[in-house]
């Protein structure tokens, strides 16, 4: 069997990992022309890091990543509502963490391209589509590629958000969902905040800031701090970014009114806004589900399968657990077809009611409801909302992702 990867991200790198990991050969098919660490912090829960370590990558990730050590949830004022522990301190047998998405994605090629060579990996290649039949089938790519086309067994279809394969699959799937929210997204070398391992999430429904460090700071005594701030609008008054739009680089002036509503007290927030000299605006965007993903020969993966908001820390994470879960299920089956089938068919309903639950605030919706019962904040918390309380909503969204401490420390398969 020999399998198209379509897209050179975490979620298609990851796929030519795992089927490497289980003798089935694969060539990937990316649209850029080079690799660049673009893009900011993301973080990679131990569900999906588990995946990563059964694939030898735990060492290079400690090299690039930080190890998250513990979870904040506070109000926009700084009220703290909840806290925990992360990864191996909150008792799992591997790590949560916080690292530049670039740097992920640099250190996944240079494992493909270690263990599969050079000629698995295929750049400056957008597929525009794909036509298949009883033998096989075949990805084509634009006008002006090396390769006009590449056949195969089966095709993966890994290319992300605007994807060109579900676009064929789905000619008629309406636009991407926005759900008001304006994110603007940077990171810059700092001191450490609180014990330089901490992940803070402030504020509720209109106004949200996430902080975290990602890498050790090319300086001695630095860290590479990400931070995102968020604005919701009335999306039903105000028309979404164009495509073009998407990446557009922010101005402090135009974001500074936003910076000066949060009142954490863990970092001098203006002042590290305002020490970023580049930072980016994007929607905040997802996909409905799908009804199904696997058309014969050809399945979707990762965003190009659902794409989430960017909330509970899930969307490289999901994409990784679809990378196992896909090769499994090639590995354990004679019949590409049928093994695309039932990856779908265990991966599709999983992640539409992650999608479900990130459009209710996933975990932090907890922070949601503080703020929607005490709106100018509150001297005794637990007689607002009570420790259960919140204990449920964190805990329900851990269980529904799959990825509380019984289903991610169990015995390797």
């Amino acid at each position: 069997m020999k399998v198209i990867v379509i897209g050179g991200g975490i979620g298609g790198l990851t796929t030519a990992l795992m089927l490497h990991a289980r003798g089935i050969p694969c060539e990937v098919f990316e649209a850029a022309v080079q690799v660049r660490e673009l893009g900011v912090g993301i973080n990679v829960l131990p569900h999906a890091i588990r995946e990563l370590a059964g694939l030898g990558l735990l060492p290079e990730l400690d090299r690039v990543a930080i190890r998250t050590h513990e979870l904040f949830y506070m109000t926009r004022a700084g009220q703290e509502i909840w806290r925990e522990p992360r990864g191996v301190d909150a008792g799992y047998d591997v790590p949560q963490f916080s690292i530049h998405r670039g740097y992920l994605q640099k250190l996944l090629l240079e494992a493909v391209l270690e263990r599969l060579g050079p000629q698995a990996v295929h750049m400056g290649q957008p597929c525009t589509g794909f036509s298949q039949d009883e033998g096989g089938v075949t990805a084509h790519f634009a006008p002006g590629a090396a390769l006009a086309q590449a056949r195969g067994d089966v095709l993966i279809a890994a290319d992300g958000i605007h994807s060109a394969v579900r676009r064929q699959m789905f000619p008629n799937e309406p636009g991407l969902k926005w759900n008001g929210v304006m994110m603007w997204r940077g990171a810059v070398e700092t001191d450490p905040f609180l014990d330089g391992r901490s992940m803070v999430v402030a504020g509720g429904f209109t106004y949200k800031l996430v902080l975290y460090p990602i890498a050790p700071g090319r300086t001695p005594g630095k860290v590479l701090t990400n931070w995102v701030v968020t604005h919701r609008v009335d999306p039903e008054t105000t028309a979404p970014p164009r495509r073009e739009d998407w990446n557009r680089r922010g101005t402090h002036d135009e974001l500074m009114p936003h910076v000066e509503k949060f009142g954490v007290a863990v970092i001098d927030l203006p002042a590290l806004v305002r020490a970023t000299p580049d930072f980016y605006e994007y929607p905040m965007c997802d996909r409905d589900p799908l009804p199904w993903w696997t058309e014969g020969r050809v399945t979707l993966l990762g965003d190009a399968a659902h794409p989430m908001y960017p909330v509970g820390s899930n969307g490289a994470s999901q994409a990784i657990i679809d990378a196992r879960a896909l090769a499994d299920a090639l590995a354990s089956s004679e019949h590409g077809r049928a093994a695309l089938a039932a990856y779908a068919a265990q991966r599709l309903p999983a992640t539409a009611e992650i999608v479900r639950l990130n459009r209710q605030g996933g975990p932090e919706g907890v922070i949601d409801e503080v703020e929607r019962r005490a709106p100018e904040g509150c001297a005794d918390l637990d007689a607002v909302i009570s420790f259960e309380e919140r204990r449920a909503i964190v805990r329900g969204y851990a269980a529904a992702a799959g990825f509380t401490q019984d289903q991610v420390n169990r015995p390797s398969a």
